[in-house]
This record gives structure tokens, C-alpha cells and sequence, in this order.
């Protein structure tokens, strides 16, 4: 006796909704129905379904043209074949993947993007690049320190204490070393010049 294939609401797992046979049609329906993208062929149409149920909902597609071809760009996507860049067009797929609008990318993905292009590295995905967005991966991290000197250096000459160094950079390298070697914060405080004083002498001569 032929199974009774039961309402798609009332399946619960992947392997259970490929257990059927589905029209083209009524694929399209289902997907309209979730808010998933519903124009594309079966076997598009049947992957996005998967997705779905393995709690990849990507409320938004983005197609790209390829030789007179269509392809629906999935979070299993690879960067370097969907054209990716720091776009609004991807902006605006990131955001319906990841509910937050508006989108912005951080430092670590534009330094995962850098790695990715470097390595020529085809298998890393749309997924992978949503795990760094989640601090999820440790694929790639942005250096900061170059961001904590510039800040270090400028709160170093506004106080007026400095006014004491002919040589502000210098000093300021000094105290940075200290702080940047050790496990305190990577921030200016005039502690740090009569905590450092001996240092700074000796360099200072």
C-alpha cells in the first residue's frame, strides 16, 4: 500500500520531505509559502528546501549571471565563485540571513576576505564568513594593534605631561612597548610615565 505522502507542514525533517515525490510546481508553492526564493528549477528549488530544514533560512537570494546561467548563491556559496564584495548587494543578503539591518561587515570578515583571495581558497563559503561575522571562527582576525597605537600616541601627546619630551614619539614608543608586552589595557595613562621613568631615562640620554 502506497504511502500517504502527509502536508508539508506536518513534515518535520529533510529526510522525511525527500521520502516523497514533489512536483516542480508545488516545490515552488512551498518555498513561496516560507518566504524562500520560489523562481528556479527543481533541483534548486529542492536544495533551498534542504537548507531550510537544516536551519539555514535565506529569506533573500541572489542570483548571478555565468555564461547565459543562473545560479542561486547559498550559504554553501563559495566567495571566490558568487562575485563577492563589500557591496550593498551582499549587504543586503546578509542582512536577511542574519536579521540584523542595517548589515555592515566588520574588520575580521574584511580580513578573512584579504586571507581567502590570498590562499586562493575556494572551499571557504557564504557560511564560513557568517561564522566570523558571529566571532564564531578563528579563520582570520583583524590586527588591531595598529588602531590601539594611533589611539595610544594621540591621548599621549594631548597630555599636557608630555610637554616635558622633546622627543614625544620616542617616549610614546617606550611606554607602548610596556603596555603592548603586557597583558594590562592597550591604553595611555599618565601612571604610565612615572611607572616607566627609569625606562624613559635610560632611552633618553
Amino acid at each position: 500500500m502506497e504511502e500517504h505522502r502527509p502536508d508539508f507542514r506536518d513534515i518535520k525533517s529533510f529526510e522525511e520531505f525527500n521520502r516523497y515525490y514533489w512536483y516542480r510546481e508545488e516545490l515552488s508553492q512551498i518555498c513561496k509559502y516560507l518566504g524562500l526564493e520560489y523562481r528556479c528549477t527543481k533541483k534548486e528549488l529542492n536544495h533551498i528546501i534542504e537548507q531550510y530544514f537544516r536551519g539555514n533560512r535565506v529569506e533573500k537570494v541572489l542570483r548571478k549571471r555565468n555564461k547565459n546561467q543562473t545560479e542561486i548563491i547559498t550559504l554553501n556559496t563559495s566567495l571566490l565563485e558568487c562575485g563577492f564584495s563589500f557591496n550593498q548587494k551582499f549587504r543586503d543578503y546578509f542582512s536577511a540571513v542574519t536579521g540584523v539591518n542595517p548589515f555592515k561587515f566588520n574588520a575580521d570578515m574584511a580580513t578573512a576576505w584579504r586571507k581567502v583571495k590570498r590562499d586562493n581558497n575556494i572551499n571557504f563559503t557564504i557560511q564560513d564568513m557568517i561564522k566570523i561575522y558571529y566571532g564564531e571562527s578563528d579563520y582570520a582576525k583583524y590586527d588591531n594593534s595598529a588602531c590601539q597605537w594611533n589611539q595610544f600616541l594621540k591621548d599621549f601627546c594631548a597630555d599636557e605631561f608630555s610637554n616635558h619630551y622633546s622627543n614625544k614619539l620616542k617616549v610614546a614608543a617606550i611606554l607602548w612597548k610596556e603596555v603592548r608586552d603586557s597583558k594590562n589595557k592597550k591604553i595611555y595613562s599618565r601612571g604610565l610615565l612615572k611607572e616607566y621613568s627609569y625606562k624613559i631615562e635610560e632611552y633618553c640620554k
